[in-house]
């Protein structure tokens, strides 16, 4: 067995005669597993909570859009929908129309978009598995409508109000406000089905039927403002939609899901990273914890080193087994409080203890890669607190 090793070893699991270093040794473990423990529980909840958010998005954004880079609308033609049909990674696509509208319900104004959509958007997005009250629109009645919760509240609108509907108003191209009652195309609308998402999404869209957003539009059946794609992997729909862009040209805009929100991505990834750091650096606080008490246990040790620096022992093999004892006293610390961290995830997964509402329990997820990064990043920076502490040791020191 390796000398430095051995001795490290003994030094760390024999109780020391001088019960403050014994304490001081505790207090040191403890910092260990608390700080692994705690930036392994953040790394899983910001986990969990990414993945809960892009749930959400798989309700409300495809894994692919098509819009066009000229104006807001585009013909679909025989060709497109030729090539469309021949991509074999994609499972279904959805016709939408999208304006910005008015609503109102019994004298309340609310602004929000219209989108319009086919029978295959339920193929293309989860959005009908959102739906909290109510049922999805039913392509056989066109003057019907969905609503998010949010427009729901603010225009107090429940499902099959049948004594007012809600009205939906868009204004004519080159037609002057001064005059409202020529001013607007109108429609109405009953609603069949509420649906829930983020607070976003739930403020802003009030789906109906593809043929009554054209209707209100004055559109031709053809004439869209997307098509939304749901491919058979979306892992790979940063390929799809680099190649599918070059099939299409110019004349179209391809976009995945993450450059839909591209935003709402930066700030969760942004998020979870400033956490990382911040715990980091609680972790490097606790180790402070480490490097006293090495020092403490090279001090007591003061005249065994020298009896090994006599014995034959290099300068180099006494600091290195103090530089095994911090890692030794990391690795350990580390691992037992990472064995707490997943317990507990495990146990929030299960038994739902933190609640974020009433219905919905804190999302936790636990990774492999959290694992190694609250691993690699705890035990590389004990074993930086041990070289530190035992550069205090030098030939004087032994041999004084």
């Amino acid at each position: 067995m390796n000398f430095s090793y051995y001795i490290a070893k003994r030094y760390l699991f024999t109780k020391n005669r001088n019960n403050a270093i014994n304490i001081i040794t505790l207090i040191a473990s403890f910092g260990v597993i608390v700080g692994a423990l705690a930036l392994f529980i953040i790394l899983s909840g910001f986990s969990g909570l990414r993945t809960f958010s892009y749930s959400l998005l798989d309700i409300s954004d495809p894994d692919i859009k098509i819009s066009t880079t000229k104006g807001k609308t585009f013909m679909i033609t025989d060709s497109l929908e030729s090539i469309l049909e021949e991509q074999e990674d994609i499972i279904a696509y959805s016709k939408i129309l999208e304006q910005r509208v008015f609503l109102t319900y019994k004298e309340k104004p609310h602004i929000a978009y219209i989108k319009g959509v086919d029978r295959n958007y339920t193929n293309v997005t989860q959005i009908d598995s959102a739906i909290v009250v109510g049922d999805w629109l039913d392509s056989r009645y066109k003057n019907t409508a969905i609503l998010g919760n949010g427009i729901s509240y603010k225009l107090s609108l429940g499902i099959m109000n049948f004594t007012e509907p809600l009205e939906i108003y868009v204004p004519k191209p080159g037609t002057k406000i001064a005059n409202p009652a020529n001013a607007f195309r109108k429609v109405e609308a009953q609603i069949t089905g509420i649906y829930s998402g983020t607070e976003e999404f739930e403020n802003k869209y009030v789906f109906v039927n593809l043929p009554l957003a054209q209707e209100l539009l004055r559109y031709d059946t053809n004439q869209v403002s997307g098509i939304e794609i749901k491919l058979r992997d979306s892992e790979y729909s940063e390929a799809f939609a680099s190649a599918f862009q070059k099939t299409l040209g110019s004349g179209f805009k391809v976009e995945t899901r993450a450059q839909l929100n591209a935003l709402f991505y930066k700030v969760i990834n942004t998020e979870n990273f400033v956490s990382y750091l911040i715990f980091t650096l609680i972790v490097i606080i606790a180790l402070f914890n480490v490097i006293g008490a090495i020092i403490m246990m090279i001090i007591d040790k003061k005249q065994n080193l020298k009896t090994l620096f006599n014995m034959g022992a290099s300068l180099k093999e006494i600091k290195k087994i103090f530089v095994l004892q911090g890692f030794l006293l990391t690795v350990i610390g580390t691992f037992i409080g990472l064995s707490l961290g997943i317990v507990m995830v495990f146990i929030q997964q299960k038994y739902e203890l933190f609640m974020i509402t009433q219905n919905i329990a804190y999302p936790v997820e636990f990774k492999l890669e959290n694992f190694i990064i609250v691993a690699l990043t705890i035990i590389a920076l004990g074993y930086l607190a041990a070289k530190i502490a035992s550069s205090r040791i030098s030939q004087k020191f032994v041999e004084e």
